[in-house]
């Protein structure tokens, strides 16, 4: 169309034809894919950075006259020092420094870390020439932009600090980051994975991988290639569009379901666009940050974690025409998340308008200010939003990322003062009379002054100090001593969450406490660095046999071994040993026991799922594993479900340290349930709060040394001081130490030692305030406190406890009964029965008389209503087995 056509010029077309395709494919779609990732430190960590933009733009409104195009201009400015900092300074100079000291390392065959700081000495030398260039050339911009990025390097200099103390080999060495090649994952997040955010698929199609480069890793005299890195291409879709919301295939966390429900989308249909946006605009704005903001500016319902519903963790705003709009009658809620539950702050939207009036007083005024105010505003929130693309169901509230946002409104709130002071300057002298008119002006301004300190800092303080003061409350080291002294001498203790592991460590490692047990966080435990710590000592635990060296579980060598059925030369009915199988089969990668994917990765296969462990009886009895005159069992048989078609790497290095151990060590688990997973499950008691693995078949406690723990080492975090504020993760850990006492009671009781069971129970009582935690509590995870209430119950009256049992049941028979009022009151009217009926319809998918807001509650109302008549069915029971006037002190 354009010019004469030639066969030069035809090739040259066409040449650059698929050139401008593989720019536009490299370039614009995956590395601003790959740039936008990289801003990971810079959206969540370095907060200080979502400030470059705003001081850009203070800077420009100083130092020059401003226009449209200019503001435009000093706006996109500032977004690209802000890439610039994160990607070339902060990320990019570690990333080529990494890779100098491989090449120096591998290629010079010289000392680890020589290449990394030879990088450094070229950098400063060459920012040192250069800011002597641009003095003599007269390039101020310049010049001040070296000596920017030098300070910048200096301060991000502190990071090599995690090197020195890693190379000490401390007790919690988190990623082991000893070498430069591990800080450029540690920076960069690699724990945490990736997810696209400008360009991507729908949850309708999985991205596929794609190989990212070697995978290097520090050996003990080079860095040695470990595999591959991997990452997802998540270009590369039928589906792949911008603003990609709805991208996550897995249903692990509800992500699918939470996608259909926000967005409105119809359970067959395919994701559109529009449905995107819906999720954007309804769930990530909407639920995942203004509501957090709503909280600290307008009022909150509760502290029980929200996933949409009406019942729990909402804005409200103390009004109750307002509040009972958007939520429905709020005064029909349970006491225990309503009025009796510290986080139900009324704040009356005072704040919020103080705020907004604030703002406008800013835009009249300085529509400069306002800009960048507002610039500060978008990055420290809405920006976090977009950058996170939150998917699912979160483990947790998220209302600590977008802090830095609730900082910038607060600025508006202060100037609200001078609106406040303008509105009674305005109005107030229609008022008074005249006579007062002279003394007017400075009226008005103690007037507004004393009017937003009531509005905001006062009714602030008064209505949330009381879930904010943290001054009494230990619960977290409290459990951490509870865990570690439930475990016997020099034991190996797994911990399955972080809320168990960081106050174990704070522990240990602060307060001293049980330096002879060695923590090994599960969740970490697929990683060569975590396992390669277990090979030295720490602290006063000895080291640790894995099993496997440190070659064969480099990299993601074994991060999935699959199992293969009917593998010729096996039986599946037979137990195999399981320290000789993982020796002969696992560790030593024999190709008959391996398999390729169609990608090249390698894999290695398990023939079979039953294995045994062969129990030293003597070592067990010399560990405390088992004790004198139990019967004690000579294998231990264990065998993983069918349903299970893998081991991932955490997974096999437990088990490998249990065939390892061969019963020198006491081997325990803050949670019983992934051992059980694993076949252990008979093999696992409880000590207090820890599990022990014991060659004792269906020991469930043992019943002395849990006692005695309970008895004599338990601590409760001052539960049982008054007035102390407990969470609802706070009451999670409560209710793990309400269930540590039931499980013991009742193992007395069925040892005949009702006596001991009814101290265990009170001595929980006891150190458990009813107000602080009561027995009857609502809670998002269908009712667990109640059922752990009911089990608690249960033990009281088989230990014969009528006063403590008569507690136990009016707190939970009030809770359950207003919850079901409540429910009631979300549709229109029927019996419970009824109402429990059409929920068991729900739950089963069928049709039913449930509201809308009511399905929303379906198993929370069954599990209500049948909790209830357990309680009636027990009270029936006692009595009938005690007489007629066994249950006059339980009414």
């Amino acid at each position: 169309k354009r010019y004469k056509p030639t066969k030069p010029g035809t090739v040259l077309a066409f040449l650059i034809g698929c050139t401008i395709t593989g720019i536009v494919q490299k370039f614009v779609i995956q590395y601003t894919i790959k740039g936008a990732g990289a801003f990971d430190i810079f959206f969540v960590d370095n907060l200080n950075l979502l400030t470059i933009p705003a001081i850009v733009m203070v800077y420009y409104f100083k130092r020059y006259k401003p226009t449209k195009s200019g503001v435009a201009l000093a706006f996109l400015t500032g977004c690209a020092v802000t890439g610039i900092v994160q990607v070339l300074v902060i990320q990019y100079t570690i990333k080529a420094a990494g890779a100098f000291d491989i090449f120096f390392v591998n290629n010079l065959d010289l000392p680890f870390f020589t290449g990394f700081a030879a990088f450094f000495i070229l950098l400063a030398i060459a920012i040192a020439l250069g800011i002597r260039w641009a003095r003599k050339r007269n390039f101020y911009l310049l010049k001040i932009g070296l000596w920017s990025a030098s300070f910048m390097l200096l301060g991000y200099s502190t990071y090599f600090t995690t090197m020195i103390r890693s190379n000490a080999d401390p007790g919690v060495d988190m990623f082991n980051v000893d070498n430069p090649v591990s800080l450029v994952g540690y920076l960069s997040r690699q724990q945490y994975g990736d997810w696209p955010i400008i360009y991507g698929p729908d949850f309708t199609d999985q991205a596929p991988t794609v190989e990212a480069g070697d995978l290097y890793v520090k050996g003990d005299h080079k860095y040695e290639i470990a595999g591959k890195q991997y990452a997802q291409d998540w270009t590369n879709t039928p589906s792949s569009h911008f603003f990609p919301r709805m991208w996550n295939p897995s249903n692990d966390r509800s992500e699918i379901d939470t996608y259909k429900r926000f967005s409105g989308m119809d359970p067959d249909a395919q994701p559109t666009m529009a449905d995107n946006i819906k999720y954007f605009i309804r769930y990530q704005a909407g639920w995942m940050y203004l509501r957090y903001f709503m909280w600290n500016f307008a009022g909150k319902q509760n502290d029980v974690q929200g996933f949409g519903n009406p019942r729990d963790s909402n804005w409200v705003s103390g009004i109750s025409a307002i509040d009972n709009l958007l939520y429905g009658d709020q005064s029909h809620m349970p006491d225990s998340i309503h009025k009796n539950n510290k986080s139900y702050n009324r704040l009356y939207m005072l704040p919020l308008l103080l705020g907004l009036l604030g703002l406008l007083v800013q835009y009249r005024r300085n529509r400069r200010d306002a800009l960048v105010t507002g610039i500060l505003f978008f990055f420290t929130g809405f920006a976090i939003v977009i950058y996170l693309n939150q998917a699912g169901l979160q483990p947790r509230e998220r209302d600590y990322a977008f802090a830095g946002s609730f900082y910038v409104f607060a600025i508006w709130i202060g100037l609200g003062v001078i609106g406040v002071q303008r509105l009674l300057e305005q109005y107030l002298p229609r008022l008074l009379p005249n006579r007062f008119h002279s003394s007017f002006p400075g009226a008005c301004t103690i007037s507004a002054a004393i009017v937003c300190l009531l509005a905001a800092p006062v009714l602030m303080g008064a209505q949330e100090w009381n879930d904010h003061d943290r001054s009494k409350k230990t619960l977290a080291r409290d459990i951490a001593v509870d865990y570690l002294e439930s475990c016997p001498k020099n034991a190996v203790l797994f911990s399955f969450e972080d809320n168990d592991t960081y106050p174990i460590w704070y522990a240990q490692e602060v307060e001293g406490i049980r330096p002879d047990v060695r923590v090994i966080i599960n969740t970490l435990s697929g990683m060569d660095w975590l396992i390669n710590e277990l090979r030295y000592k720490i602290n006063d635990a000895a080291p640790l046999d894995v099993l496997f060296t440190k070659d064969q579980i480099m990299g993601d060598k074994k991060n999935i071994v699959y199992f293969a059925n009917n593998m010729p030369g096996w039986n599946k009915d037979k137990y195999y040993d399981l320290y000789d199988t993982f020796k002969t089969v696992i560790a030593n990668d024999d190709p008959r026991y391996m398999t390729q994917s169609d990608g090249g990765m390698l894999f290695n296969l398990l023939p079979t799922r039953r294995f045994s462990i062969p129990v030293d009886a003597q070592a067990a009895l010399a560990s405390g594993a088992a004790h004198p005159g139990e019967h004690i069992v000579p294998e231990v048989d264990m065998e993983i479900a069918q349903g299970k078609n893998y081991l991932l790497k955490n997974e096999l290095t437990m088990l490998a340290i249990i065939a390892a151990n061969k019963w020198k060590r006491p081997i325990c688990f803050t949670n019983p349930n992934d051992p059980t997973q694993l076949g252990l499950g008979k093999y696992i008691r409880s000590r207090g709060m820890s599990y022990e693995l014991a060659p004792v078949e269906n020991s469930q406690v043992d019943n002395d040394v849990a006692y005695r723990n309970v008895m004599e080492k338990f601590k409760y975090g001052h539960a049982g001081t008054p007035g102390v504020y407990f969470d609802g993760d706070n009451r999670r850990e409560l209710n793990k130490l309400k269930l540590a006492h039931a499980q013991i009671a009742q193992s007395l009781i069925d040892a005949g030692r009702k006596e001991d069971a009814r101290r265990v129970l009170e001595h929980y009582d006891r150190n458990v305030d009813i107000n602080n935690y009561p027995y009857g509590i609502t809670d998002y995870l269908g009712n667990m406190d109640n059922r752990f209430s009911l089990w608690f119950l249960q033990d009281c009256y088989a230990a014969d406890d009528d006063v403590l049992a008569a507690k136990v049941a009016a707190s939970m028979t009030k809770d359950l009964q207003q919850q079901m009022q409540y429910y009631q009151s979300l549709g229109e009217g029927m019996s419970d029965e009824q109402l429990a009926v059409n929920a068991q319809l729900a739950s089963q998918g069928k049709p039913n008389g449930l509201s809308g807001r009511q399905q929303e509650f379906a198993s929370d109302i069954l599990s209500s209503y049948q909790i209830l008549l357990q309680i009636a069915e027990l009270k029936k029971h006692y009595q009938a087995a005690h007489g007629p006037d066994a249950l006059r002190d339980l009414q």
